[in-house]
């Protein structure tokens, strides 16, 4: 008979696991969702707790937590705290549910014990880390799980919250309520929602038939940590005496890592999920010290098989990590609802825009995961994902539909990596980012032989003065005072100019203080 804490250890486990893994998952994907500015103030931690973005935003209590808590309870952090894990989890239950449910339990036996495909995970971790210390990041983080999950969130999900969030609204306001308002939907980039919904085609597809597949494969995070979970004090213990050999908890495995035959779970796969303890009927299964656990010649010569070869793997992996973090570091369609007008085209600029606090363009592009989230969270519409291969899907700046408000320090607060530092408000108007560039022959003074005006009415600095066309002239052009410009957009964005503002921010490559 198991003693009464083993079985009260098996009886939390799983559910506990559950319930702080549903919260992570609403919480993070929430945050991606909403467009309000409300939910960052409560859950942004949640995206700082990731194990890749902490590694790039040197976040050492954080690296060092869930590396202390990885030794302590396995793989704990991609079944409770990675969020395409969790969806993983929720896809392959969904799976087991629907179409290979049994008449006589009510989850089905689809599951079998593989071995570790130790070769394969090695040689992708091996591949991340190389392509992130030689800066191609655009290419690496197309299997990183918390920016992947960031993409599926927000190019995926978040169009369907607004057009539920703009249906609510029609319906507030016909009842003469204004509890909610409506707000535009449109696709920033068709790559990456491309990206995104391949991403969970793959990622669903072998959820849905094979259980954490991707995980203990395909994920860099997941073969980092299983070399660290593969010394965990804590997980999964056999008593050999009590188990009859039924294969109930191998067969229910997703992760595919226990070996009833050997009495063996293979913690460099196994993410603690429990359920394992829960389903076997003889409690022969429980949680326990590994450590203590293994006295069977059998398993310590297992172990000492594993043991040299996972130590030089993850000393490799944690010294590659530590080099990569280290590293130096569309527009309005009508006119007051009345006559039709061209759509503004992006200006080709020389230097590409990054955001306040990214301090460099190269500084943003090796920190940057693309998980995208600054770009759920711009109230202004100003950042979209970069369509170039060296920083594609990256965020850009771009102010065909907005300009970067010098009062909003929205991204800077909630990138988790690193790439856009905090800053406060008086930071950012004394940050310059780019300085804008008239170009005559586009301005409608000289071509229209009008008055306007527009750019320096508007420039939050006071960098545009309006300066007479030719001598005596009435009609005024505006000159940039390239020392108060901070590349705001303002004036790009309220040029009346068509197809090409008259005036344009060219970026920097490295930001300057005004």
């Amino acid at each position: 008979m198991a003693s009464k804490n083993e079985n009260k250890s098996r009886s939390l486990l799983a559910p506990l696991r559950r319930v702080l893994a549903v919260v992570f998952w609403l919480g993070l994907t929430l945050l991606f969702l909403d467009f309000t500015g409300t939910a960052r103030h409560y859950l942004s931690w949640m995206a700082k707790a990731q194990f890749l973005p902490a590694v790039l935003s040197l976040n050492v209590v954080v690296v060092v937590a869930l590396v202390l808590l990885t030794l302590l309870l396995g793989r704990i952090y991609c079944s409770v705290v990675c969020p395409l894990g969790v969806m993983q989890d929720i896809i392959a239950w969904l799976g087991k549910r629907k179409l290979f449910r049994s008449k006589k339990t009510k989850l089905a036996n689809k599951y079998s014990y593989t071995p570790t495909r130790r070769v394969l995970r090695g040689l992708v971790l091996l591949l991340f880390l190389v392509l992130m210390i030689a800066g191609l990041n655009s290419l690496a983080i197309l299997i990183a799980p918390y920016s992947a999950y960031g993409r599926i969130a927000t190019n995926l999900m978040q169009p369907l919250y607004l057009w539920a969030n703009n249906g609510l609204a029609a319906i507030a306001e016909h009842y003469e309520s204004y509890a909610f308002y409506s707000v535009d939907v449109w696709m920033r980039s068709a790559i990456s929602v491309a990206v995104a919904a391949v991403t969970l085609l793959i990622v669903g597809i072998l959820a849905w038939r094979n259980g954490r597949t991707y995980c203990n494969t395909i994920c860099p995070v997941g073969t980092l940590l299983g070399y660290i979970s593969h010394f965990s004090l804590h997980g999964p213990v056999f008593d050999k005496d009590k188990c009859n050999g039924c294969r109930l908890c191998e067969r229910n495995c997703k992760a595919g890592c226990i070996n009833v035959a050997d009495h063996h779970v293979d913690m460099t796969r196994c993410v603690m999920c429990g359920d394992c303890m829960e389903l076997c009927p003889q409690g022969s299964l429980h949680f326990g010290n590994r450590l203590k656990a293994l006295k069977d010649p059998k398993d310590l010569k297992d172990l000492k098989d594993l043991k040299d070869s996972d130590r030089r793997n993850f000393l490799k992996g944690l010294a590659l990590v530590a080099s990569a973090a280290t590293v130096d570091s569309v527009a309005k369609t009508v006119d007051g609802g009345l006559a039709a007008i061209e759509d503004k085209q992006i200006p080709a600029r020389k230097t590409r825009l990054t955001p306040p606090g990214s301090l460099s363009a190269k500084h943003f592009a090796q920190h940057c995961t693309a998980c995208q989230l600054c770009i759920a969270e711009c109230p202004n519409q100003v950042l979209r994902p970069s369509q170039d291969l060296e920083t594609l899907m990256q965020p850009v700046m771009q102010y065909e539909r907005g300009y970067c408000r010098p009062e909003c320090t929205r991204c800077s607060q909630l990138c988790p990596t690193g790439a856009i530092r905090p800053i406060t408000r008086e930071e950012k108007t004394a940050r310059q980012i780019g300085h804008a560039v008239w170009i005559r022959k586009n301005c409608v003074v000289v071509t229209d032989g009008v008055t306007c005006g527009n750019c320096a009415r508007h420039c939050p600095t006071g960098a545009i003065e309006m300066v007479p066309l030719e001598d005596d002239d009435e009609r005024l052009i505006p000159v940039v005072n390239e020392s108060k410009c901070i590349g705001c957009g303002a004036c790009e964005n309220l040029c009346p100019s068509r197809p090409y503002s008259a005036i344009y921010v060219e970026g920097y490559e490295v930001h300057r203080e005004v």
